[in-house]
């Protein structure tokens, strides 16, 4: 292998392209209309143009990025893509390798009489979700029979608005869970492991925003048991390169299968920090026919890890994308920051409207967290809102810090006014310094009158 395209854009195309660059081989980059001058473009020793903004009619055009493409694809097999890319086909498949399964309907249902009637068999509150989805999309949580009919037709609609498949399914809704994702990599030689866990219950309509490694409630044998179960979720779809399993555990430390993200997350950083591991490298080296380098009893824990995802978007008002130019952009010093956007550039309406990963690591939770809190304070956007005032908010929060949270921390903990109380109060606080520091200078600056001062006046 030579040369490797990359198939994204953003900061994890630039993500890709640096381990690329390191291990000495070539990269690619594909482009739109709205993206020709990014970063990822720039940094690529090539680029090809796919077309228009739209990501339809560019980034998720296969047959534009197939013929700019190679040879190998560096990632699972078709197989293993198709399979967990549907839940209700995840959940069948995984069935037979005893796998702990939410409650609920294993096939899709558009029949709101049967799906009252699986509903007061497995009990309210219930969760309707798209088979094909993902991201929060065709989810709708229902909490009696009155409702179901009219929420299962906004699922459905929503469904096949977004993947184009209205397929959806019927679970029981686990209520506090913990959302609980294993790291898995595999080689194409029968070798599987996990690398430990990320936490990402800190979420926002259903998508992640705060992850970390590892969790805070995982203790070491409740870790090794759902760490064997995400392999054999792998095992069971004959999985080759890395992947997540993704888990619901309930406040009695149960643990349910949610389903299996076929590809390098988002998260992955935090298990780079806490395991020395550059998945990257190590998808690469797969995708090359290598036997992996280390066996499960090599893999440690080393600290704490937190990453916050820099949306634009303004958690005073619901989290609604913030769409404008960059007019001040400045990273942290002391942390790893994965972007795709400088200073300058404005922010699409056509993607996500993910701007950076902001990450950081220590030797313990506590350390991890306060450096996360420095590089919040250093990290200086101008132009839009962001999501960094409300990682402040989850970093000092009580309940984050304790380890006492789930995914509804949002909704218990998190008031639009806090960002703006929390505004407030620092403008309030640099007022005050900077009149501290004016009463010190005016003393300093006085200077008594003098005999000099007498004779300048007289001349």
């Amino acid at each position: 292998m030579k040369k490797i395209l990359v198939a994204n854009r953003g900061e994890i195309a630039l993500r890709v392209m640096r381990t690329a660059r390191r291990m000495g081989l070539g990269t690619v980059a594909v482009y739109s209309d709205a993206d020709r001058t990014s970063p990822h473009v720039r940094f690529a020793d090539e680029a090809v143009h796919l077309g228009p903004a739209p990501s339809a009619q560019s980034y998720l055009d296969m047959d534009k990025v197939i013929a700019a493409a190679g040879i190998t694809f560096i990632g699972p097999r078709p197989h293993a893509i198709e399979v967990m890319g549907n839940k209700l086909a995840a959940k069948e498949t995984v069935s037979a390798y005893d796998i702990p399964m939410v409650p609920g309907l294993d096939e899709a249902v558009d029949d709101p009489d049967r799906a009252r009637a699986v509903a007061r068999e497995i009990g309210f509150p219930i969760l309707i979700k798209a088979a094909a989805g993902g991201g929060g999309k065709g989810m709708r949580v229902v909490d009696s029979a009155e409702e179901l009919e009219e929420q299962m037709h906004r699922a459905i609609s929503e469904a096949r608005n977004a993947f184009g498949d209205g397929s959806v399914f019927i679970e029981k809704y686990i209520a506090s869970p913990h959302h609980i994702e294993i790291q898995v990599l595999a080689d194409t030689h029968g070798n599987c492991v996990h690398l430990f866990e990320r936490d990402c219950s800190i979420q926002r309509r259903h998508q992640k925003v705060v992850e970390e490694a590892p969790s805070a409630v995982l203790d070491p044998a409740l870790r090794r048991e759902m760490g064997a179960a995400a392999v054999r979720v792998a095992q069971s779809c004959d999985y080759v390169g890395a992947g997540t399993v993704e888990f619901l555990l309930d406040a009695d430390r149960n643990f349910y299968f949610l389903e299996m993200n076929t590809r390098l997350q988002v998260e992955h950083p935090v298990t780079e920090f806490i395991t020395g591991i550059d998945l990257v490298e190590q998808q690469i080296r797969v995708a090359e026919g290598e036997v992996l380098s280390f066996r499960q009893e090599d893999l440690t824990i080393n600290g704490h890890a937190l990453e916050l995802r820099v949306y634009a978007e303004d958690p005073a008002n619901g989290f609604l994308p913030s769409i404008g130019r960059l007019t001040t952009y400045r990273t942290p010093p002391d942390a790893r920051v994965d972007d795709g956007f400088e200073e300058g550039m404005d922010i699409p309406i056509h993607y996500d409207p993910m701007i950076a990963k902001l990450v950081t690591h220590g030797a313990t939770r506590g350390e991890a967290i306060a450096k996360m809190l420095t590089a919040i304070a250093e990290y200086h956007i101008e132009g839009i809102e962001t999501t960094l005032p409300f990682g402040r908010f989850v970093f000092t929060h009580e309940a984050f810090r304790s380890g006492d949270f789930d995914t509804h921390f949002v909704a218990h903990h998190f008031r639009p006014e806090a960002i703006a109380e929390a505004g407030a109060e620092e403008t309030r606080a640099a007022a005050l310094f900077a009149a501290f520091l004016y009463q010190q200078n005016s003393q300093r600056l006085t200077v008594p009158r003098s005999s000099s001062i007498e004779w300048l006046s007289r001349h």
